[in-house]
């Protein structure tokens, strides 16, 4: 596997890295407002190069173990001649469906003079992987989650090899490493917001995105295509994209969008569409990924310096922000029926897996919330059960105590007794090596 030949050991760039998220955090307007800026965000940086960390090692994450096939032989990349070069081949090889595609147009990316309205950046993704594609771009873009080191960051050349590799690139936690990724190597998704008519209002900045922020919020900067009844958001909108004069939220005819043709040639993307389900779905796995990897380091790296004593209730703070995220507690509620207009709804609930009864964590609502069953599917994920396991047995106990029926508190409130006892009857019978009183059955 190649390492870049400038930039290659992140370490070099922490003096960077902290100038650049103090600057991203003063721009945020949502972190400005405080109504998203909690303890994890302010923390800021995890040090990479702690003795219970070292995230320079060698990563076993998906593409990791890709390279390797690759350079054993036991696996090949094929070079497709339509324009899309290695992406179909990539996206099979790591297990990506192509209907997984979302479209954005804001230029965040390190390949930003090729991205524009009419030539967004397509995003594929699964529960470990991301891939980027820019039309005519030197490279590929991936994330990939190793379940112990967090998010390695890679590229693949676009231009045809007799031997393709991909690059580590470490010099790209310049801006994925910061308060909005928990300071920790991370994945972040942002929206550009639109110019208000408030007298004074200048700002047009970005900010992150995720399960908590209202839909008429969301997809500045984004293709979104599906229906959703009355709710408005901020996608379909390319004047958002002048930063000194950002233009308003779209007009109606920006949304309940089935068919971007028109804005722009489709013809050239592995799907003609950017998914409304699919752009829930990683927002919620954005943030559910940064807060398993950084609650994991904390923990690693207090039995590593013997202070679990002393940063203990900290540590139980921080669970119980991700226990009440896994429970969607803090869930922006649907105002309306959402729609994909892709195979991706369907494609991603038959991943599994399901109870006797058919049930799955995969399942989605769609109706009032994301998924109809309120616990996250990536407590399946390789990620989760990489977390120290004093932290695993703190979040299964709360997990319990929430779905049991015991612990009755605000924070909870949203949950129905049905919805917990569904929960806890499909973790009961999907999820391997739960703690033996998981399975006694409550009253």
């Amino acid at each position: 596997m190649k390492r870049p030949g400038r930039g290659g050991d992140a370490l070099a760039y922490s003096g960077d890295m902290r100038r650049r998220a103090l600057l991203f955090l003063l721009a945020c307007g949502a972190a400005a407002t405080g109504a998203l800026a909690d303890r994890l965000e302010d923390t800021f940086y995890v040090p990479l190069d702690h003795p219970a960390i070292r995230y320079a090692q060698a990563p076993n994450d998906p593409v990791a173990r890709l390279e390797k096939r690759l350079e054993s032989g036991q696996a090949k990349l094929d070079f497709a001649a339509n324009g899309w070069g290695y992406l179909p081949s990539v996206l099979q090889q790591l297990g990506i469906n192509a209907d997984s595609q979302i479209l954005v147009f804001s230029k965040t990316s390190i390949q930003l003079p090729h991205i524009s309205p009419r030539t967004p950046r397509a995003l594929y993704f699964n529960d470990e992987v991301a891939v980027g594609y820019v039309q005519n771009g030197d490279v590929l873009e991936l994330t990939s989650l190793d379940p112990k080191q967090g998010v390695i960051l890679y590229t693949l050349d676009t231009e045809k090899s007799a031997s393709p590799e991909f690059t580590r690139r470490d010099d790209c936690l310049k801006c994925h490493q910061g308060p909005v990724t928990l300071g920790v190597p991370g994945i972040l998704i942002s929206s550009v917001h639109p110019r208000s008519s408030e007298a004074g209002d200048g700002h047009g900045s970005a900010y992150e995105t995720d399960q908590r922020i209202e839909i008429k919020d969301r997809w500045g900067g984004w293709y979104v295509t599906g229906t959703h009844g009355a709710q408005t958001h901020l996608g379909n909108n390319p004047a958002l994209m002048d930063p000194l004069q950002p233009g308003g939220p779209a007009g109606p005819g920006a949304l309940n969008l089935t068919s971007l043709a028109g804005l722009f040639d489709t013809s050239r993307y592995l799907a003609p569409t950017s998914d409304i389900v699919a752009l829930l779905t990683i927002e919620h796995q954005v943030r559910m990924t940064n807060l398993m990897i950084r609650i994991g380091w904390d923990a690693r790296i207090a039995q590593h310096d013997n202070t679990l004593g002393t940063v203990r209730p900290q540590l139980d703070s921080e669970i119980e922000e991700m226990v009440g995220y896994m429970l969607y507690a803090d869930e922006a509620p649907l105002g309306d029926t959402v729609a994909g207009v892709s195979t991706f709804t369907k494609t991603f609930a038959a991943r599994g897996p399901r109870d006797r009864k058919g049930r799955s964590l995969r399942d989605f609502d769609l109706h009032t919330r994301l998924f109809r069953y309120p616990l996250s599917y990536l407590i399946y994920s390789a990620a989760f059960d990489g977390m120290p396991d004093l932290v695993k047995e703190r979040v299964y106990q709360r997990l319990y105590d929430v779905l049991s029926g015991k612990d009755q508190s605000k924070p909870f409130a949203r949950l129905s007794a049905a919805d917990r006892a569904a929960v806890l009857e499909i973790v009961r019978e999907t999820k391997p090596n739960l703690p033996a009183y998981w399975a006694a059955r409550t009253q």
